[in-house]
């Protein structure tokens, strides 16, 4: 049997793509790992276990891990959306969602139609295990069955789906939602199979914002109406969670108007860091720092990053163009974020123009001075501060929209803030 054939088996089994398993298999043999190994490695690394024929555990969904390899669990159905993706270069319909126990939520792939809806209860036998977005998740595969359970399980969540956008997270699918469309444009990009149109903007509930994606282009995505979205999936976009509508989501007109919030809702930095990203939120906390880069900065013509010595790190060495912005740490006691002003909210914090500051700078015969004009106003005073949180392994940041001094009692504040932290 040939390294094609044993990816074609293993592909089979496991529920994933023939030719991202054949890449592995041929980098592990490219460097002498024996077939058998080579084979036992990527079982483990896509959730199947060290061995194909090992009878499969039967667990609770909290006590499942990605080193599981095969499972058997009873679980209750909370959700299942359908989503077209390229499958060994052809589509493939797949069904996704949460399965949920007494015990805890797990995400599922189902690369077959097992017939099973939300509310079902069920014992999917034989389900492979594997990381996905951190956690794992039950790929129900060729291999796996499922069975309708007479007794129902009894879970303390939420069956069908209806999500609220601030409780929506990348990775969720199969969720519902109410909304109304505050922005919409349709535009053309390039995607998988060449030029494609979509709609893109903004919706909002009375919880809050996210940006959107109609891979449909539904003209009826009008701003100012609402709706029922039903089957979106949601995935990050520039830091944040993005609502995301296939062929397969359904798109209902609502007779209720949905009442939205100008404001943001606010919350601690620890808990909005924790969620992962957030579109559109409030923060507030004292400024502990500017950081060096803020100020007067030069920025590539081409590519618009901020140059460092007159070196672009994409274009090299080139003519940069003059810009302000101000990078700030925020502390509010529970944790800590950098709050990236633009060059307006920048002026109008340092109190002129970028005319003004360049000016400034020719009279000291330094940029640095402007900084410190910024560092002397805002460091160790309370701010507000409105944008898009995006978090990733170099820390928290905001791209800040609004950033005012706070007008909070700081002793209501505290009394907020101790509840939260005790027990």
């Amino acid at each position: 049997m040939d390294v094609d054939e044993h990816a074609e088996e293993l592909a089979s089994a496991l529920g994933v793509d023939k030719a991202e398993v054949k890449d592995d298999l041929e980098n592990l043999v490219a460097y002498s790992v024996p077939i058998d190994e080579a084979k036992q490695s990527v079982r483990r690394k896509y959730g199947g276990g060290d061995g194909g024929d090992a009878t499969p555990s039967t667990k609770d969904v909290a006590d499942v891990t990605p080193e599981d390899g095969n499972v058997t669990v009873t679980v209750r159905v909370l959700s299942v959306g359908r989503r077209s993706i390229r499958y060994q270069g052809e589509e493939q319909v797949i069904r996704e969602g949460e399965f949920a126990d007494a015990t805890g939520k797990i995400s599922y792939t189902a690369w077959e139609d097992f017939g099973f809806e939300p509310g079902d209860s069920i014992t999917v036998g034989n389900a492979g295990v594997r990381e996905w977005e951190g956690e794992p998740e039950l790929n129900v595969g060729q291999s796996s069955t499922v069975a309708i359970e007479t007794e129902p399980v009894e879970v303390p969540y939420e069956i069908g789906g209806d999500t609220d956008l601030v409780d929506l997270r990348s990775g969720h699918r199969g969720r519902n939602v109410e909304i109304r469309v505050l922005e919409a444009e349709e535009r053309v990009i390039d995607g998988r199979d060449g030029e494609t149109t979509i709609r893109s903007g903004v919706v909002a509930d009375e919880t809050g914002r996210l940006p959107f994606t109609d891979w449909e282009a539904r003209s009826e995505l009008r701003e100012g109406h609402d709706f029922r979205l039903e089957e979106v999936y949601v995935r990050e976009f520039r830091g944040v969670p993005q609502v995301n509508l296939s062929e397969y989501t359904t798109v209902t007109p609502l007779a209720r108007e949905i009442e939205i919030d100008d404001e943001a809702p606010r919350m601690g930095i620890a808990e909005a860091v924790g969620s992962g990203g957030l579109f559109d939120v409030e923060l507030v906390g004292n400024v502990l720092e500017v950081r060096d880069g803020s100020g007067l900065i030069e920025r590539c013509p081409e590519c618009g990053r901020v140059l460092q010595n007159g070196q672009c790190r994409t274009h090299g060495e080139v003519d940069g163009e003059d810009d302000m912005r101000v990078k700030a740490i925020v502390d509010d006691g529970t944790g800590t974020v950098t709050a990236i002003l633009d060059r307006e909210l920048t002026e109008e914090l340092y109190g002129g123009t970028l005319e003004d500051a360049m000016e400034a700078a020719r009279d000291a015969m330094s940029k640095e001075v402007v900084a410190d004009e910024i560092r002397e106003r805002v460091v160790g005073h309370e701010y507000r501060v409105r944008g898009n949180l995006s978090v990733d392994d170099y820390g928290a940041n905001v791209e800040a929209s609004e950033f005012e001094r706070a007008g909070d009692d700081p002793a209501a504040r505290a009394r907020t803030l101790l509840s939260e932290v005790r027990p």
